[in-house]
């Protein structure tokens, strides 16, 4: 083979997905009487199923962190199972790296999954947590030994070989349930909301850990998580579920700053919705619109906007002070209650608090007005 075909071949395979579903369905319940004629008693009893994936088309690419992000039933789970091969499609096809793997079992996948429960074997030692995998595949005893202290050193957990699971902490944990998980160099990774049973402080310095083993890596990363700043610190993209569709699909900055729906825009972060008559009042438009707490600035009620700015006056309600900002709740005198953050820059607790009550105008850019669908 030439050069030029080789370096052909290599861009060929870059320009597939590490993932890719195409309508996938997962239905859970009913499927006993799918096939048996509409109209039926046994048919009409297929409209008990729970609909659990609807419809979601999607494509990941190689080396991709990407997070499925949504409430609790949003389908974001079943997907991810899916792609796992622990639950196998109602309809549609899954592909791992141009292969259709719709109908192989998970041992047949390249891939391997983190759970938050770790599911560690507590009476094996940290190093043999590890090696497991290796020893079902039958790799030779010096081999094993050296990838799983590879592993472990790739989690920042060298010489930690010989204990057990009971002596570690949960982030220790984690990390040795990350390591089992890459000793048999998947190519892709599916996390299951591995940080969820670790305190805040743990959770956010893991989230920094894990994306830079990623990138240390540079396998594929497929990240479930309903924590909406874990999914905007970690993601090259994110796809934001609800009632098993796809809402939105982008970037961090593109979910957050240009949310598509009016789900997204409350889901992902706080925001502000305008409608009906605010709308009209206020923005001098018709349908329903965003605008984030912290585009919103705090005037005084005499305060006049500028010309690409919008004005709303109201009082101040109530007043949560949260140490680095201060978030206030301004109800309007065209009807909505906006939730306005600022930086605590140079105010303190007491300066903050003593805002409750005041009259005020509200001021932002015309550009920050986003419209949404009622999705």
């Amino acid at each position: 083979m030439t050069r030029s075909a080789a370096t052909g071949d290599a861009r060929a395979d870059a320009m597939i997905p590490a993932v890719r579903l195409e309508h996938v369905v997962k239905r859970f319940g009913g499927e006993a009487a799918r096939g048996r004629g509409a109209g039926t008693a046994e048919g009409a009893a297929d409209s008990s199923a729970v609909v659990a994936v609807d419809d979601v088309s999607l494509e990941i690419g190689d080396g991709e962190f990407f997070s499925m992000l949504g409430p609790s039933g949003s389908g974001k789970t079943t997907t991810l199972r899916l792609i796992a091969g622990f639950e196998s499609p109602t309809s549609g096809r899954v592909w791992l790296h141009g292969e259709d793997v719709t109908t192989r079992p998970p041992f047949e996948r390249d891939v391997n999954t983190v759970f938050q429960d770790y599911a560690l074997f507590p009476h094996m030692s940290v190093g043999d947590n590890v090696g497991y995998g290796l020893v079902i595949r039958k790799v030779p005893r010096a081999e094993r030994l050296r990838r799983a202290g590879d592993a472990l050193a790739m989690v920042r957990l060298s010489g930690y070989e010989r204990r057990k699971p009971s002596q570690l902490s949960g982030g220790q944990r984690q990390r040795v349930a990350l390591a089992r998980a890459l000793v048999n160099r998947p190519r892709v990774l599916l996390l299951d909301e591995p940080l969820g049973a670790l305190d805040l402080k743990l959770r956010e310095e893991m989230q920094l850990e894990l994306k830079a083993i990623q990138q240390e890596v540079g396998i594929t990363f497929i990240y479930v998580t309903h924590d909406q700043e874990e999914a905007l610190t970690m993601s090259d993209r994110l796809a934001v579920f609800n009632r098993g569709r796809i809402e939105q699909l982008g970037s961090p900055a593109e979910i957050y700053e240009r949310p598509a729906t009016r789900f997204v825009a409350g889901f992902v972060g706080h925001s502000n919705l305008i409608s009906g008559e605010a709308a009209r009042t206020i923005l001098g438009a018709d349908g329903t619109f965003t605008v984030r707490p912290e585009k919103i600035h705090i005037r005084a009620p005499e305060a006049e906007p500028g010309p690409d700015e919008v004005g709303a006056a109201g009082h101040v309600r109530e007043v949560v002070y949260l140490g680095p900002d201060t978030r206030y709740l301004v109800s309007l005198e065209a009807g909505p209650e906006l939730v306005v953050t600022e930086q605590n820059l140079a105010t303190s607790s007491m300066e903050a608090l003593a805002a409750k009550g005041r009259a005020v105008q509200l001021t932002w850019k015309r550009q920050h007005n986003l419209p949404v669908a009622e999705g």
